[in-house]
């Protein structure tokens, strides 16, 4: 098995993506977890996570071949932070400076929500509910990057260039994220034309995230600060820290997530190409 994998590395990823997103799409669409009291499509990421064990067995490799690293977790959580900190902090700000041009009378709100395209999504107050968004947040970024930074890239440049497989990995992560837009189709809450729009710019958002993810892992050696990053754009600044207005919540929440994610990504390129000029420092 280990062979036929590793003969054909772009096949064998599509084969495991294609197992991975039909259990996405079973539970998002058939069982609509996120609708329930967890507010979460979780089951595909704990299932992800035990297919990501087998075949990081049938392929003799340890979590930390894949980027789990031992040496310096603190550290590189701690800088991923930081840097979701230093994206978010303006583009809340922007998000502000819009919302009041535009006579709105907008504050912070800190509450559970489950993303929705629609906005549509129920807010959920209180300890328990927060705890559970954080715990399933943690679960979705060790499946999402231990699956696409971790077991693909490092499958993929077995027999392809770094940036080849980088690039790879990052495609299936955009299409990954076409679920979402789907199941609102399928729910009559987008037509074809929202759906196909919505499907090729979650692939172009989710796909520059993927690079930046991957591009942290080959900074650091590990997959921690991409971890951190994505835990913090998917937990905190989607799910717990919204804007209120009178008229609704989080409305500009695209533009928030957009003006972040690419002033991150523009960093981590700055980052990136210092270090390839000056390869002996690390970073």
């Amino acid at each position: 098995m280990r062979e036929k994998i590793l003969k054909n590395t772009v096949v064998s990823c599509w084969v495991i993506f294609g197992i991975l997103i039909a259990v996405h799409a079973f539970e998002a669409i058939v069982l609509k977890m996120d609708e329930t009291v967890f507010g979460e499509n979780f089951i595909n990421k704990m299932f992800g996570i035990l297919v990501l064990w087998l075949v990081l067995r049938i392929l003799h490799l340890k979590w930390s071949d894949i980027g789990f690293a031992g040496n310096g977790i603190l550290k590189n959580i701690a800088r991923g932070a930081a840097l979701s900190a230093a994206v978010f902090i303006p583009a809340y700000a922007a998000e502000f400076l819009i919302l009041m041009g535009r006579g709105e009378d907008v504050r912070p709100g800190f509450f559970t929500s489950g993303f929705s395209l629609t906005g549509e999504a129920e807010i959920h107050t209180g300890a328990g509910f927060i705890l559970m968004c954080v715990f399933f947040n943690i679960i979705n970024v060790v499946m999402e990057e231990g699956t696409f930074r971790g077991l693909f890239y490092n499958i993929l440049k077995t027999d392809r260039s770094e940036n080849t497989a980088m690039l790879l990995q990052a495609f299936l992560f955009g299409i990954w994220h076409i679920v979402t837009p789907l199941h609102n189709l399928i729910e009559k809450q987008l037509d074809m034309g929202g759906f196909i729009g919505l499907s090729i710019g979650y692939i172009i958002l989710a796909g520059i995230m993927g690079i930046k993810w991957a591009l942290l892992y080959r900074i650091t050696g590990s997959i921690y600060m991409g971890m951190a990053d994505h835990f913090f754009n998917n937990c905190i600044a989607t799910n717990l820290l919204h804007t209120v207005t009178e008229s609704g919540t989080d409305e500009l929440m695209i533009l928030r997530v957009l003006i972040a994610q690419l002033l991150s990504f523009a960093i981590v390129m700055m980052i990136w190409k210092k270090q390839k000029k000056t390869p002996h420092r690390s970073y």
